[in-house]
């Protein structure tokens, strides 16, 4: 959400902005629909005055015995009774107005940016290690190759159970799955001081809108509500839609959104600061957009697991934070063993919520190419905004709100697949990296008979 009032100190560094993320301008209607709000505010405050200045003088007439001038101020104030509920729905209205186009604007982009249209103008920052070389003719295979030949990854039984974009996973990378999430959990909280949440796995509207899912992304949600709630809207008139809605949980995309939420309409201590969760949890996405892109194997799931970093902190900290951050979510990778490389993310490929993203793409032999597996955002205070979160300090008399970041530390799934396709045998087996041998019970490999 976007501050009017910066938008009037400067509309022409706001429609700046919007222009790096090829949109159209809109400061001008933005303000005029600020003017009509304060317009509705003022009529309404200068209706609630009059009435009370009127209520008095109907006392002070009636002091002095004037009967008529009495009546006159009566029926004035009943007049101004009756036209103040058209005056508050105005109001409402154009609070209302506002509200949504704001809604509507994704983030304005950091300086440091690079402007470009897609993912083809990413701009790498930096690589890591080099990519595993294989016996000579030797070519590798993809995950989900190597893991039917296993016998331990079942799209097809997965397909009756749930339809497409589900899998089962067996025995030993079911295991291998669980010691990957297990492993980033230890790691970013013994290691990078991030405190472990179990947060709910189901949020009302207002979390989905704090976090800026709601209302864009609508349709890329899964969305559920208990049977008596279904009863309840079936048997009842009125606008149903509006009754879904008002009854509905979403199921998480990713644990940001209730993580990011645990500050809502709460002031926190800015001695407390920086706030740093962790959680590791299934995450669910409709993939709306997504037809036909990566239909074989694990890469888009609408169901996944995912380890997720979320920052809390003060505005003169999120930069700082949003290296931290990043460097926590590579050192993942890193103890994996991994060739990746760290790229900024260009502002036609941003996310809606981000001021400046890095993405962490891992290399996959398998398909020859780098596929993102974390993603780590600083947002400044778009989301405190929607969320009304801020912070005081101690000598302050004003609060302010906070700034939030958000990363995956990483993806479960694609972590998965990465030390799959990175630690395959020719024999079709699977090494497990080092780090993960305690998390295996002692296993180094998994095999078609594990």
């Amino acid at each position: 959400m976007h501050d009017i009032k910066a938008i009037r100190d400067n509309p022409k560094a706001f429609d700046e902005g919007l222009a790096r993320r090829s949109l159209a301008a809109r400061a001008d209607s933005l303000i005029a629909l600020d003017d009509r709000r304060r317009a509705a505010i003022a009529d309404l405050q200068r209706a609630q005055e009059r009435r009370n200045a009127a209520s008095k003088e109907i006392g002070a007439a009636m002091a002095r015995k004037d009967a008529r001038a009495a009546d006159d101020l009566k029926a004035e104030v009943a007049g101004l009774k009756a036209t103040m509920p058209e005056l508050e729905a105005a109001d409402r209205e154009a609070g209302a107005a506002l509200d949504k186009a704001l809604a509507e604007i994704p983030n304005i982009p950091f300086e440091d940016v690079p402007d470009g249209k897609d993912e083809h103008d990413n701009v790498e920052v930096r690589r890591h290690g080099s990519p595993p070389v294989f016996l000579h003719g030797y070519r590798p295979k993809e995950h989900f190759e190597l893991g039917e030949a296993l016998g331990l990854m079942d799209f097809d039984v997965a397909a009756k159970l749930s339809g497409a974009r589900f899998v089962v996973l067996k025995g030993g990378l079911a295991r291998l799955s669980r010691a990957l999430e297990q492993f980033m959990l230890d790691l970013h909280t013994a290691e990078h001081g991030y405190t472990e949440i179990e947060p709910p796995v189901l949020v009302r509207d207002e979390a989905m809108f704090g976090t800026a899912q709601l209302p864009k992304f609508e349709e890329d949600q899964f969305w559920t509500m208990a049977g008596d709630s279904l009863r309840a809207v079936a048997d009842g008139a009125g606008d149903p839609l509006a009754a879904i809605r008002k009854n509905r949980f979403g199921l998480i995309p990713t644990a940001e959104v209730p993580m990011t939420n645990l500050v809502r309409e709460s002031i926190v201590d800015e001695k407390a600061l920086p706030l740093r969760f962790t959680a590791g949890t299934l995450c669910f996405r409709a993939e709306a957009g997504a037809a036909g892109k990566d239909t074989r194997g694990m890469i888009r799931q609408h169901q996944f697991r995912k380890v997720e970093l979320v920052s809390i902190t003060t505005p003169d900290q999120a930069r700082q934070e949003h290296e931290r951050m990043t460097a926590c979510a590579e050192e993942v990778l890193k103890r994996l063993g991994l060739h990746f490389r760290t790229v900024a993310l260009c502002t036609g490929d941003m996310g809606f919520a981000s001021r400046k993203t890095y993405d962490l793409e891992v290399w996959l032999p398998g398909q020859g190419r780098f596929r993102e597996i974390s993603s780590c955002s600083v947002c400044g205070d778009f989301q405190a905004r929607r969320m009304n979160a801020r912070s005081k300090a101690a000598d302050a008399k004003a609060t302010r709100f906070v700034h939030t970041l958000n990363g995956s530390g990483v993806a479960v799934g694609r972590a998965l697949i990465a030390v799959m396709e990175n630690y395959q045998e020719p024999d079709g087996s699977i090494a497990i990296p080092q780090v993960l041998h305690p998390y295996m019970g002692g296993r180094t490999r998994i095999e078609a008979k594990a």
